[in-house]
């Protein structure tokens, strides 16, 4: 499995929006700014994002997106799913044109025990965790000088 671009940009934007969800709705110029990603990328990803059910819009001057749910309830595969599709090491199935293998194949187990340990560890990591973890390393390696 190989995460695009639509995966690893929407967590990281979807990461911006809730670190800074205190604000209210947070602009799109804002985040491609923060993380300098094209704001026009940004606003495909987010349209997803908003038919699936994660994020909310609003127009106008104070307008921007929001989470739609608390960040404890939303997960990064929930994410990476909307963006991605299901994520899938290889799609194994009886009668695959990919690979007519199904049947005797010695390492299809492997495969979906491996994807099944991916899909655990991104369906067990919630946007609050990593905005706890950002918001915590925020406060490591801060230096106070004197003059």
């Amino acid at each position: 499995m190989r995460l695009s671009t639509k995966g690893i940009y929407g967590v990281l934007a979807v990461l911006d929006l809730t670190v800074h969800q205190t604000e209210g709705f947070v602009s799109l110029r804002s985040i491609a700014d923060r993380h300098r990603l094209s704001e026009s990328y940004l606003e495909q990803l987010f349209s997803v994002l908003r038919k699936k059910g994660i994020l909310t819009g609003a127009r106008g001057s104070q307008g921007g997106y929001a989470l739609k749910k608390d960040p404890k309830n939303i997960t990064v595969g929930m994410v990476l799913e909307a963006l991605e599709g299901p994520l899938k090491l290889l799609d194994c199935k009886k009668g695959s044109k990919e690979c007519n293998r199904y049947d005797f194949c010695i390492t299809r187990r492997v495969w979906d025990r491996l994807g099944g340990a991916i899909g655990e560890v991104v369906n067990n990591i919630t946007l609050q965790d990593l905005a706890d973890d950002y918001k915590a390393q925020g406060l490591k390696g801060q230096h106070m000088f004197y003059i």
